[in-house]
């Protein structure tokens, strides 16, 4: 099941508290977010529009003030508009204070536009999801679109996820850095082997295309085979590829290369759970992303955001992107609205590298 998630929703105002040396901002929470605001602008209790990070806000006056620090101009493949102008929100720093997101007053809403808790209004305010230009090598030709029998990897942000926390604590996770790479998938099913990125079925014979070379490289085909005639269930792995031409090499390696994060049982639908699935990868030579070990859930989202901040494991003069949290066996949560999941981004790293 593929998470929508809300980039512009109506949510209400935590607490406010003073920012060290500042006169006109103060930091507003929201959710399990830090934003910061001008001073006296919004009132705990308060209910408000708030915009996630990576939203994509329309040209619109109410937006316009956003136009010095966060414009950025449409994208046009041809005639085909492929992203369209508009101001993006992005994490910042102001007077030390991070501020990951923005607060509107519910006067920007249409007349008639939902305004209980929890309501989402991207769409009824024109805002899209940033997405940042495609990698070198990610042309070639397509299947298809994304198949209708796996699911898309992105992660649940922590910060949206205080019920989750409080119902799991005292549970044991297994935490592993989470990389800066592009979206890989490669299944075998009904003796079809395919690849795919984030959104499309990709030609596997296609070696234009970079996820086709890194699967020919790592003979995935044949790999897959073999977790098929070992363990007896049709398997698809999912990871993230890095490397030279791929946001921007950040780990310094010398050719394109695959971690994987996922293991499923496309028989069974369902991931395969932690352990089993590292003994499984292990035994026919496909590397994971860097584990960094068990924690017990007993933190709040700043504590998890603080524990997210350090160095790769594969290059320790970059910051690492985040973490992410699974349990030792997969289970599907109501607040996820999926399987129980989720990631830790890296402050430090979205405001050195997410341009």
């Amino acid at each position: 099941m593929e998470v929508v998630r809300k980039l512009a929703s109506i949510q209400t105002v935590n607490t406010i508290e003073p920012i060290p040396n500042a006169d006109a901002i103060e930091r507003v929470r929201v959710l399990g977010w830090w934003v910061v605001a001008k001073k006296g602008e919004h009132r705990p209790g308060d209910k408000i529009v708030y915009c996630e990070i990576d939203s994509l806000l329309p040209e619109r006056a109410e937006f316009e003030f956003l136009r010095p620090s966060s414009f950025k101009p449409e994208v046009r493949d041809g005639d085909t508009l492929v992203r369209a102008a508009g101001f993006r929100i992005r994490t910042v720093k102001l007077r030390g204070q991070v501020s990951q997101g923005i607060c509107f007053p519910l006067a920007i809403l249409p007349p008639g536009a939902p305004t209980d808790e929890g309501a989402d209004v991207t769409e009824l305010l024109g805002v899209a999801k940033w997405e940042p230009p495609l990698p070198v090598g990610m042309g070639g030709k397509v299947k298809g679109g994304f198949p209708g029998f796996l699911s898309k990897t992105d992660e649940t942000r922590v910060q949206v996820l205080e019920p989750v926390l409080e119902r799991n604590r005292g549970k044991t996770f297994f935490v592993t850095e989470k990389l800066d790479g592009t979206s890989f998938t490669a299944f075998l099913r009904a003796d079809e082997f395919g690849i795919c990125s984030r959104n499309l079925h990709m030609d596997e014979a296609d070696e234009t295309n970079v996820l086709a070379r890194v699967a020919k490289k790592l003979e995935l085909e044949a790999k897959l085979r073999a977790i098929r005639d070992r363990h007896g269930f049709s398997p698809a792995v999912q990871g993230e590829i890095i490397g030279p031409g791929i946001q921007k090499n950040k780990y310094g390696l010398d050719a394109p290369d695959l971690r994987v994060f996922n293991l499923l049982d496309l028989d069974a639908g369902r991931l395969v759970d932690y352990a089993p699935a590292l003994a499984i990868l292990a035994d026919v030579g496909l590397q994971t992303v860097p584990q960094l070990g068990p924690m017990v859930l007993d933190h709040t989202i700043d504590e998890l955001v603080q524990f997210s901040i350090g160095s790769s494991v594969l290059n320790p003069r970059t910051p690492r992107e985040g973490i992410v949290l699974r349990p030792p066996v997969e289970e599907r949560d109501p607040d996820v609205g999926g399987r129980l999941s989720f990631k830790v981004i890296n402050p430090q790293f979205l405001l050195k590298f997410d341009e």
